[in-house]
């Protein structure tokens, strides 16, 4: 008998390949991606009690797949739906192969599903949703509390992301490697947010960070030569060692430079580390492995005063000249100060007036250079305006207190 934590994973695990066998054998997208959720369910339901199944990618298509012929039934009258199961239906779909078999799709069909979810036509807040119902094997309350929407709100983001692929090919599209940036990209969203919740009481979502980090292991096994494929997971785990580290006792935010790097994950950064080298090696570097290199940087500083901004500085440098979007520019601007003052960073700041995608960060960061330049009041200002702006309770609660000591 398996725990309860060993089952999730486990159903996680299988369920894009579950997902992938039903589409590949039936289609119907939307009916089998709910089918593979009720069969995850029943799984989770059975299995900690009376044990897992000696095939259970087997059993879960078994369940699926009769699920999935139920719906279809009902939706038209039976003799035009048993003749078209007739055509639709192989004589085995509701035999589980025997263990061992490997009957059943590969771990492609993940990224075929990746490719699925991550269409052009979606939005990226439906590129997500999708991305973790479908491939994750969370359900779409687990979505919903992950990102603080009603149920009822992120079910119908889940149905219509599923209506608007409807009819899609399943497969990897053509001109894939044209489309690989956007599923990146949809999986640094979710770490992000996994890592530095935009609102709530928590700092941290570490589920959302964990499968981030799973997806994307799985991205860089079925392509392991592509560099920003292995330069995201070297950024996402190099980020994430430092995770245990980030709140205090009280579930508050402790900024870098206070952090107790005895507390960081050695072995996430010595991963990180051997994967950005092994990523770097590979021509020039993309956004990925630029930002996985930062993050390097920072890791193997025995101390903040230790930390090589000059080189930070540098690399920012040419991220910027291939994304030059606000959060790289004010990232920047934090270099700068550490290398050239922090006048000089402010100058840099000023450049970014009306960069309303930097958020909250904006005003934080000049707060930070404002102290640092010995203008107490103007921080002060800036740290309160910072505070007002943000949704997370931890990162309020910091401004706030940075605000309060600089006060007469």
């Amino acid at each position: 008998m398996r725990g309860t934590t060993e089952v999730e994973d486990l159903l996680r695990r299988h369920a894009p390949q579950v997902l992938g066998a039903l589409v590949r054998r039936y289609g119907h997208f939307d009916a089998a991606e709910d089918a593979v959720q009720e069969a995850l369910l029943a799984a989770a339901g059975q299995w900690p009690a009376k044990g897992v199944p000696d095939n259970p990618r087997g059993w879960l298509i078994k369940v699926a797949s009769r699920r999935l012929v139920d719906a279809l039934r009902a939706e038209e009258a039976r003799r035009l739906r048993e003749e078209r199961m007739a055509t639709l239906t192989p004589r085995d779909a509701f035999t589980a192969p025997p263990p061992g078999a490997d009957r059943a799709p590969s771990e492609d069909d993940t990224l075929s599903l990746l490719f699925l979810c991550c269409h052009p036509d979606l939005t990226p807040a439906a590129q997500i949703a999708l991305t973790l119902r479908a491939v994750g094997g969370l359900t779409t309350a687990e979505i919903a509390r992950a990102y603080f929407v009603p149920e009822a709100t992120m079910a119908q983001r889940i149905s219509r992301a599923k209506q608007r692929v409807r009819g899609v090919g399943f497969g990897r599209p053509d001109h894939w490697e044209e489309r690989l940036p956007a599923v990146l990209h949809t999986l640094y969203l979710i770490f992000n947010e996994g890592y530095t919740a935009t609102s709530g009481t928590a700092l941290q979502r570490a589920e959302l960070a964990c499968e981030a980090i799973r997806l994307t292991r799985t991205v860089h096994r079925l392509l392991p030569e592509d560099g920003e494929v292995t330069g995201l997971l070297a950024l996402m785990l190099l980020t994430d060692a430092r995770r245990a580290a980030r709140t205090g006792s009280y579930g508050e935010l402790v900024p870098l430079d206070e952090q107790d790097r005895d507390r960081w994950d050695k072995a996430a950064i010595a991963e990180g580390v051997a994967l950005v080298t092994e990523a770097l090696a590979r021509g020039p570097a993309g956004p990925y492995r630029l930002r996985a290199a930062i993050a390097a940087v920072h890791d193997e500083a025995p101390s903040p005063e230790a930390t090589d901004w000059t080189e930070i500085l540098g690399l920012y440098d040419v991220l910027v000249r291939q994304v030059p979007g606000p959060v790289e520019r004010l990232n920047r601007t934090v270099a700068v100060a550490m290398v050239h003052g922090p006048r000089a960073a402010l100058a840099e700041l000023d450049l970014l007036e009306g960069a309303s995608a930097a958020g909250h960060r904006l005003d934080a960061v000049r707060g930070h250079l404002l102290e640092r330049a010995g203008d107490k009041a103007g921080a002060r200002a800036a740290y309160a305006s910072a505070a007002g702006q943000t949704l997370s309770l931890p990162e309020r609660r910091y401004l706030e207190a940075r605000a309060a000591r600089l006060r007469p």
